[in-house]
């Protein structure tokens, strides 16, 4: 510790515990770790005590007491200082002090990183009150990043509300084009025209076109269906199909888009002509929008954080409140679709592995959990299953959109060479022939056995699929052993089910 010694008896001032934890946390005293934070030129070095650090976060357990501790110093290249900063002090007091919206994204993610659950929501529910049409995008982006599917979906209403308000932010220049592809995509737009969007995703593409290492590139030439090249990004050119043309008139197009280099001048004639004459023989470029059909402005109806709400798929949280459904123990019977073992080879974690798998499945079922395999004893003096360690782990289910249904952290000891049993924090309603994804990230440094599959496995009438990613990416899905169901007896309770999502579907519709 720097700096001149500290008063006697310094305890004695401090009547709280957090009064003398904050004390501990300024002054270094005692401090027993070293962490390295942020990326140059804005580093900085933080000193910790173990015991506060493993006593509120299982991640600061398992780096400072597991079996193979981390050396000190400690980096952490991907959190900001000053985001670490509050993040220590919320350890040690308690105190939680949110200042800005840029702050409670960076906090978020520190507290999502370490399992800092209460942090967390606490983070959001700041983002939640923070929300404006100038960081509506921004944290769509956040909710999206990390799995947080009420707060998505409360930016998408404001974006769908106050459109306007939205694309004149210049904030607007910054997004995503995944996130301009998602507002374009929208049939409920509080906009007069189509010309807006053009005239937003033109700004868009002027602002980026001579960006050099932005996460825009340059924009390169990309050839129309007759041999002329435009000088629009692929990804610009996809927002700009979505546009609704054919809802102009020959007026405004000829006036706005008629003029832009963001189309080719076949491009224009093809679609100006179709403006003109719907039964033109002239047909619209390829894949651009053929709609005819304005954007509704018509306000969503928005359900407040924590009240049941219901999505366009119907998938959603069971609400047990059915009395047939409470006292049923066939729709509570859980069924394990386990997937034949082909082949198995060891894999050592020595930071986090993370395994994903892709399925559908052939009818309605209830998803309440996974199974994943333990570690395999690293060392020939333990048993093979008699000794235990302390797993560490996160999973979730996800939808095809990449919105998280549920999840959980998973801390507990359990036997080497065993299977662990994870259950969901709540049980999830899918639909039949619809992609879903479960996954596993392990924080416990160790050797765990990876696994090979059959593609379809089949447990209680129900078909499972795996493996059927709709964007072609390589999955790593060894260490997903089985998925935990019910089918209410092959899906004759899953109908009273479906009745309670449609009251709740019928409600929000009346709002």
């Amino acid at each position: 510790m720097n700096g001149p010694p500290p008063p006697c008896d310094w305890q004695t001032t401090r009547k709280l515990v957090k009064e003398r934890s904050q004390y501990l946390l300024e002054t270094e005293m005692w401090s027993d770790c070293r962490f390295i934070v942020g990326a140059e030129p804005n580093q900085r070095i933080f000193e910790g005590h173990k015991l506060f650090l493993a006593m509120s976060s299982p991640v600061f357990e398992a780096m400072f007491f597991g079996g193979m501790p981390e050396k000190d110093p400690i980096a952490i290249l991907d959190v900001q200082p000053e985001a670490f900063k509050a993040l220590l002090e919320y350890i040690y007091t308690d105190k939680i002090n949110l200042t800005s919206f840029d702050q409670a994204c960076e906090l978020c993610y520190g507290a999502k990183k370490y399992m800092l659950p209460h942090l967390v929501e606490e983070c959001t529910k700041y983002l939640w009150s923070d929300l404006y049409p100038k960081n509506a995008c921004r944290a769509y982006e956040f909710a999206k990043l990390f799995e947080e599917p009420m707060l998505m979906d409360k930016c998408i209403r404001i974006i769908c509300n106050q459109t306007q308000d939205v694309l004149q932010e210049s904030s607007f220049d910054d997004v995503e084009l995944s996130t301009i592809l998602t507002v374009f995509d929208q049939d409920d737009l509080n906009i007069n025209s189509e010309l807006e969007l053009f005239s937003a995703i033109t700004r868009y593409a002027n602002k980026h076109s001579h960006s050099l290492g932005a996460k825009v590139p340059r924009l390169d030439g990309v050839a129309s269906a007759t041999g002329e090249t435009s000088n629009t990004h692929p990804a610009i050119r996809d927002a700009i199909m979505k546009i609704r043309f054919l809802t102009l008139t020959p007026q405004q197009f000829a006036e706005g888009p008629g003029k832009s280099n963001l189309l080719t001048e076949s491009e224009k004639f093809a679609i100006l002509m179709n403006i003109c004459s719907p039964g033109s023989a002239v047909a619209m470029p390829e894949g651009f929008s053929t709609s005819t059909v304005r954007r509704k402005k018509r306000i969503q109806p928005y359900v407040s954080a924590g009240a049941s709400t219901m999505d366009t798929s119907f998938t959603s949280m069971i609400k047990f409140n059915n009395p047939d459904l409470e006292t049923s123990s066939e729709f509570f019977k859980k069924v394990y679709c386990t997937r034949q073992l082909l082949h198995i080879t060891e894999c050592m974690n020595t930071s986090v592995l993370d395994c994903t798998v892709t399925f559908t499945c052939d009818k309605n079922i209830c998803i309440f959990g996974i199974q994943v395999p333990a570690q395999v004893p690293i060392n020939e003096d333990r048993g093979p299953t008699g000794n235990v360690y302390p797993e560490l782990l996160y999973a979730h289910l996800l939808d095809a959109d990449g919105s998280r249904l549920t999840y959980t952290h998973f801390t507990s000891r359990v036997n080497y060479s065993s299977l662990i049993d994870i259950s969901f924090n709540r049980p999830i309603y899918i639909q039949k022939n619809k992609v879903y994804k479960v996954g596993v990230v392990l924080n416990k440094m160790g050797c765990y056995p990876i696994g090979t599959y059959p593609d379809q496995s089949t447990a209680n009438g129900v078909v499972f699929t795996f493996s059927q990613s709709q964007c072609g990416d390589s999955l790593r899905d060894g260490l997903v052993r089985s998925i935990v169901f019910s089918n209410g007896n092959n899906g004759n309770l899953l109908p009273l089910v479906l009745g309670d999502l449609s009251k709740i579907q019928n409600s929000i519709n009346v709002l």
